[in-house]
């Protein structure tokens, strides 16, 4: 059995876990595992917490075939259809959460990627919001090219968003239309220029504890210091309605080792979270200091006010992270 004190101290000196002592970790006792994790982010993050909000930009009909995702045209839902909001719907909905005292807001579009067009489109629109709001802004557009990805930035936007979903092994599983060679591509290109990368993935979509721990060593490879954990919400006329839900104690020991892995990143709670029955409260005693508030992309979330006040009772303090550069 793996000495979690020692690894934990061993991490707060400086050291990077291997992959064997994460599989070993995996199987700790829950307590102690959780509340070193906790340890951990404390040390390396203090009490800050990153909450964000998201828009659903442009819905439906997307040409990938990723099997847990309702927007898939190749998957039988009844997800909603729209092309590329206007700036106005974009904007009114920034200046709301920029008066709940969000601060970081982030666009998300279906589609293998925006057009050139769009892209041009989104720009202005993300100029918009610099102006009118005090919003830092994220965009998730998927898989840019580095010149698109600097329209982006020379707009104003931050940070980029794009998952990798689950680890390179496991990834054909859940989709063949694109690659995670394509997902790794695109992140690379994000931070050529100049922006900072939000990765991470989906919990429950069949992969094992190994494939999670891939990924998490896969975005520690990448530098990746945001990672949304998503809580697969099984949807019918997907290929996965019928995935088992993971309990609590799963999700505690995802974010766990997560923290072990990647000490100074700040692990984001995703889609999914409302499934808990505590709402994710024991993951962000877990060792995960983010979320995503209010609505998801095809789901509902949780109120930005319930978030706040659970983090006020926490004792959190509401921040963005320093990695982004303007």
């Amino acid at each position: 059995m793996i000495d979690i004190e020692i690894l934990k101290n061993e991490v707060i000196q400086g050291k990077q876990i291997t992959k064997e002592e994460a599989l070993k970790l995996y199987e700790a006792p829950l307590i102690p595992f959780c509340e070193a994790a906790n340890e951990i982010r404390r040390r390396f993050c203090g009490n800050l917490f990153d909450i964000c909000t998201i828009i659903n930009g442009k819905s439906g009909r997307c040409s990938e075939n990723c099997r847990f995702c309702a927007q898939s045209a190749h998957n039988h839902t009844n997800a909603v259809e729209y092309p590329l909001l206007s700036e106005e719907e974009i904007l009114a909905l920034a200046k709301q959460n920029d008066s709940q005292g969000v601060l970081r807001y982030s666009i998300v579009t279906s589609g293998k990627r925006l057009s050139d067009e769009e892209v041009n489109q989104m720009c202005d629109t993300i100029r918009v919001i610099q102006k009118e709001t005090n919003l830092s802004v994220c965009v998730s557009f998927g898989l840019l090219e580095e010149e698109q990805f600097q329209k982006l930035k020379k707009a104003g936007a931050l940070r980029a968003h794009n998952n990798l979903e689950t680890s390179q092994k496991f990834f054909p599983k859940v989709c063949t239309t694109h690659t995670f060679e394509d997902k790794t591509a695109a992140i690379r290109a994000a931070q050529r220029a100049g922006l900072s990368v939000c990765s991470g993935g989906i919990m429950g979509l069949g992969e094992t504890p190994e494939d999670r721990i891939d990924m998490a060593f896969a975005l520690r490879e990448l530098e990746i210091k945001s990672v949304p954990i998503n809580l697969l919400n099984p949807i019918k006329g997907t290929p996965f309605e019928k995935n088992k839900k993971l309990t609590e104690e799963d999700m505690r020991r995802i974010v766990a080792v997560y923290r072990f892995i990647l000490p100074d990143a700040f692990i984001r709670l995703a889609g999914g979270r409302g499934l808990l029955p505590d709402k994710g409260k024991s993951l962000f005693l877990s060792g995960a200091n983010a979320a995503i508030s209010g609505d998801m992309l095809t789901t509902a979330g949780i109120t930005v006010e319930t978030d706040m006040q659970m983090l006020k009772e926490i004792g959190y303090k509401v921040g963005l992270s320093d990695d982004e550069t303007a």
